[in-house]
């Protein structure tokens, strides 16, 4: 399975800096050691204002965009007819005109219907080990782990994921969330309902190098990698 936090082809060989991904790395491996060694009741309680289900409790909040695999328009248009009258130069340029903007009006419809990621807004997350909010005043999401089809990480700041709409006729539906916290979401996601997922057991939801660099600069990191594996025997 591909790497998302596979680095682009570089000649200079610099160490790269601390960067503000890998704090919310370092803390997302606090976390889930923290969840595998069950210790999650001794960690500090998290402000939100999400709501929360009895016996569950935040893990962290962020910020996040969601977007939307979906088209933005049925490919429908509006035909126009044209009635002219004059001198067969006007009449004629005219309806080469109409025939022309119905023509880029028909291609606008079918382009709309078609299916793309659509930026669905901006807004806070709140993590649990039983699901994630999405807060946002038009286009919210409440979606449990254990309600999902499929999840990925398909960059090292989004989590995909798909699932049926059940407010909206049991719609089948795709998003990813575009937030620096995308890796807690997978292992929180696979913990709860794909113990098997490729990424998962290969450790793909973290930099291979990820635990050196923390040492490197002098914070060390978790084991959370491992925990996860040694979790499952």
């Amino acid at each position: 399975m591909d790497n998302p936090f596979a680095p682009p082809s570089s000649g200079n060989g610099q160490q790269p800096a601390w960067s503000a991904l890998d704090e919310y790395l370092w803390h997302s491996c606090d976390i889930i050691a923290d969840l595998v060694e069950k210790r999650i009741d001794q960690r500090p309680l998290v402000a939100t204002m999400a709501r929360l289900e009895p016996g569950d409790r935040a893990l962290a909040v962020g910020p996040a965009q969601r977007l939307t695999w979906r088209a933005i328009g049925d490919g429908s248009y509006r035909h126009q007819n044209t009635f002219a009258f004059g001198s067969p130069a006007f009449v004629i340029g005219s309806m080469v005109g109409s025939v022309v903007g119905n023509s880029a009006r028909r291609r606008a419809a079918a382009n709309d219907a078609q299916p793309r990621w659509v930026p669905d807004g901006h807004g806070e997350i709140t993590v649990t080990p039983r699901k994630v909010y999405f807060g946002h005043p038009q286009r919210p999401l409440d979606l449990f782990w254990v309600g999902l089809d499929t999840i990925d990480l398909v960059a090292p700041d989004v989590f995909q994921t798909s699932f049926q709409d059940v407010y909206n006729s049991q719609r089948y539906m795709t998003v990813q969330l575009r937030t620096p916290w995308a890796s807690l979401l997978f292992v929180l996601a696979a913990l709860t309902a794909f113990p098997a997922h490729p990424r998962l057991l290969g450790r793909g939801w973290l930099p291979p190098d990820f635990e050196s660099r923390c040492a490197q600069f002098g914070r060390p990191c978790r084991p959370a990698a491992r925990l996860l594996l040694e979790h499952r025997k």
